[in-house]
């Protein structure tokens, strides 16, 4: 039974991912193959094994055991990881080509049946042939692409009886990634010849093949690719769409995704004015403070800012209110976010009614940008009580029109968050203990305004309008010259009657 994420992020807890450094590959690997997360990219992969005498018929059967395991842990499949085997000695078998076995069963079968050939070492004809025949098309292999990756993996135990160090460089020129085990007395530096870079990644040693099982779980984390979207490793706002070692985000139906690529909105076109009410009270504190202008730029990122679409202005209160910048003054997210950067910090109290007070007088007033007609969106930040009366101000806001959302942090009051944010609350009201944890209130919050149609759509109906009386005028017109002709016949017939 594959683990929920939950279970992947608490090996990743468990592992120091909490930590302020930001967690390795190498952990994330290890903790999305114990949760069952893992998928393995498209892989042409070829094993090139040592059977020379120097490898004794027990020592052969645990490298079949070290193949069949590390195979145990690959997505086996055409589409998939195509795995090949050639075998050498003073000459080379091409044992297993990529297209032979479809299914990881097949595959591991057909290994423990492939036997030692008992001669020389031949190692660079091996790597030749496998650059030769193995990897091409005829034997399976798929066409280069970056979507599909060629691995060989060389298992020896001895020096080599032919250069290997040309063969091997024109292998990894064809794009081929090399890895080369050593067992015993191998040559450590024919493996450094014939491994690609980084060394240390690929070039592994150990003292007998009785240990070289011990290697599996090292390969199976380097194919392995962690399915970002199954693990929550993502910042996707509605749908994560898994691709290896990747994601991409999409939307719900009925809702556009906006330029970063991750956020949603159902009316993506839709005029708005923003405005940014920050607490920057003592208790804040300055460390602090930097995080608040870091997640008010992650909101700027998922707003459409233009000349015409949406505006933000910014206001920071504490004993006092100061506006930072107007609406309107930046219509571009670059210097949106510089001039947020720049905001300094105020310290001192916490007078949130009153910063309430200066949203609806001021900065939604047209001397402050504010357009008529326009959606009005207020986004009240604070850590802390307000020291003075927030209810009138918070209900007028609200009275006015204006969608109110309230982000709370630390100490600040639930209640008081709630009787600024607009209604559904759980939409528009967002609390956490952390300020490190601001990030994830960023995703979450969605500013969706949309344009309310025109009930009378004037344009239509002055042009309908128009249409009815050049259908009148049409129709009075020939209403006359029938009255016309009528009266005409008339005279006609009484003149003959007299």
């Amino acid at each position: 039974m594959i683990p929920s994420p939950p279970l992947f992020l608490l090996l990743l807890g468990l592992m120091g991912a909490h930590a302020t450094a930001p967690v390795s590959v190498d952990l994330r690997t290890a903790a999305a193959m114990a949760a069952g997360l893992c998928n393995t990219r498209p892989t042409d992969l070829v094993f090139i094994v040592d059977s020379s005498r120097s490898v004794r018929p027990s020592e052969f059967e645990q490298v079949k055991v070290f193949l069949a395991k590390v195979i145990e842990g690959l997505d086996v499949g055409p589409d998939a990881t195509r795995v090949g085997v050639v075998n050498y000695a003073s000459r080379v078998k091409n044992e297993l080509s990529l297209k032979t076995h479809k299914t990881k069963a097949g595959l591991v079968k057909a290994v423990t049946k492939i036997e030692p050939l008992s001669t020389g070492t031949m190692t660079g004809l091996a790597i030749q042939f496998a650059l030769n025949v193995a990897f091409s098309e005829a034997e399976g292999a798929r066409i280069k692409s970056p979507d599909i990756s060629k691995v060989a993996i060389i298992v020896t135990d001895g020096r080599p009886q032919d250069n290997v160090k040309e063969v091997a460089a024109r292998a990894r020129d064809a794009g081929i990634e090399l890895y080369a085990i050593g067992v015993g007395r191998v040559d450590l530096n024919t493996l450094k010849q014939i491994a690609s870079e980084q060394l240390d990644d690929h070039v592994d040693y150990v003292e007998s093949y009785s240990v070289i099982e011990k290697l599996t779980k090292k390969f199976q984390e380097a194919f392995c690719v962690a399915d970002l979207c199954a693990t929550g490793d993502h910042d996707c706002q509605q749908v994560c769409i898994s691709a290896p070692g990747s994601f991409k985000c999409a939307c719900k139906e009925g809702f556009s995704l906006l330029e970063d690529g991750k956020s949603c909105s159902a009316c993506s076109n839709a005029a708005t004015d923003v405005v940014f009410l920050i607490d920057g009270s003592k208790s804040v504190r300055p460390e602090n403070f930097e995080l608040v202008k870091k997640w008010i730029n992650q909101i700027i990122d998922k707003l459409d800012v233009s000349e015409t679409k949406a505006h933000v202005g910014l206001v920071q209160y504490s004993s006092s209110v100061k506006q930072e910048f107007p609406l309107g003054r930046y219509n571009n997210k670059k210097d949106l976010k510089d001039a947020v950067k720049k905001m300094a910090y105020m310290e001192r109290g916490t007078m949130t009614g009153q910063a309430l007070r200066y949203l609806t007088d001021s900065s939604f007033a047209p001397a402050s940008g504010a357009r008529p007609g326009v959606a009005k969106v207020g986004i009240v930040f604070t850590d802390g009580r307000s020291q003075d009366y927030i209810g009138d101000a918070a209900k007028k806001a609200k009275e006015q029109g204006c969608k109110m959302y309230a982000v709370g942090v630390g100490n600040a009051v639930e209640d008081e968050l709630r009787e600024i944010a607009s209604q559904p609350t759980g939409e528009h009201y967002f609390y956490t203990a952390d300020f490190k944890a601001m990030t994830a209130i960023a995703k979450k919050l969605q500013i969706n305004i949309c344009q309310e149609e025109d009930p009378c759509e004037c344009d239509s109906v002055v042009k309908f309008q128009k249409k009815v009386e050049e259908a009148l005028q049409a129709l009075t017109k020939k209403h006359i010259l029938y009255k016309s002709g009528v009266s005409k016949r008339i005279v006609a017939l009484e003149n003959k009657i007299v």
